[in-house]
């Protein structure tokens, strides 16, 4: 196999993992908080097949990370007491089994000891990382812009909501959570206000997402083309030298 088919093999590999990411991105718009992701591309540099009258190093395409975009997402009431959006930068903090995650999810509900939970069942924490817990027989909760919980004049607690100076340190962590993958604690939000019933929709934008992809496949078949043409060159350049005497 020749430079050229190397070439467009990296690149067809690369295409094929952008592939998955948009259309990762188009299964999940209607994702509560759901953050769209791009791939990230860099030169790798290579030694040539072959090394006469071929440029050295040679180019080929890797992959280099997803990148995601943490913007806001637009904010749809719902009328569920219990829910709750993120209006500007920031996480809510939840206990998962393998220490604290942060999500933009807020669908929560109450288990049936009257904690705070994610629709998963994980505990939501506040501001100083403990769990919430709410007495029902106390008459309906009220959430406040700075996430605090109230039932009448009572004070039952606040949601924490985090933000970080880097959000680049966040990973997937599956079920619509990140965790933070470096030793950069996060800081409570100032900015960032907590509506009462309602929920942040992903900020994935259909008609984008479904343009990429068309963009995408037409651009694998083109590297297919070209390279069914270096091979077919490379295999009649074949013929030719066999024929000489």
């Amino acid at each position: 196999m020749d430079n050229t088919l190397y070439v467009g093999l990296s690149r067809q590999m690369v295409l094929q993992r952008q592939m998955d990411i948009v259309a990762n991105n188009i299964a999940n718009m209607d994702t509560t908080g759901f953050k769209v992701e791009s791939l990230m591309e860099k030169t790798d540099l290579g030694t040539p097949a072959t090394t006469q009258y071929i440029p050295s190093p040679v180019k080929f395409v890797a992959s280099n990370g997803v990148a995601r975009d943490f913007g806001q997402g637009a904010l749809s009431e719902t009328g569920g007491p219990l829910d709750m959006a993120i209006d500007g930068k920031g996480f809510f903090q939840v206990q998962g089994p393998n220490g604290p995650r942060f999500t933009r999810d807020g669908r929560f509900t109450l288990d049936t000891t009257g904690k705070l939970v994610t629709q998963q069942g994980l505990a939501v924490l506040d501001e100083g990382g403990s769990e919430i817990t709410v007495d029902a027989e106390k008459g309906p909760v009220s959430v406040g812009p700075d996430g605090s919980l109230s039932q009448g004049r009572d004070r039952v607690g606040k949601v924490g909501v985090f933000t970080f100076t880097n959000a680049g340190v966040l990973e997937k962590d599956g079920d619509n959570l990140f965790k933070n993958a470096s030793n950069l604690a996060p800081q409570p939000s100032v900015d960032a206000k907590v509506r009462q019933g309602m929920v942040e929709a992903s900020n994935v934008k259909p008609v984008i997402e479904i343009t990429n992809m068309i963009q995408v496949s037409r651009a694998y078949e083109q590297i297919a083309k070209m390279m069914d043409s270096q091979a077919d060159l490379s295999a009649r350049a074949v013929q030719r030298l066999g024929k000489v005497q």
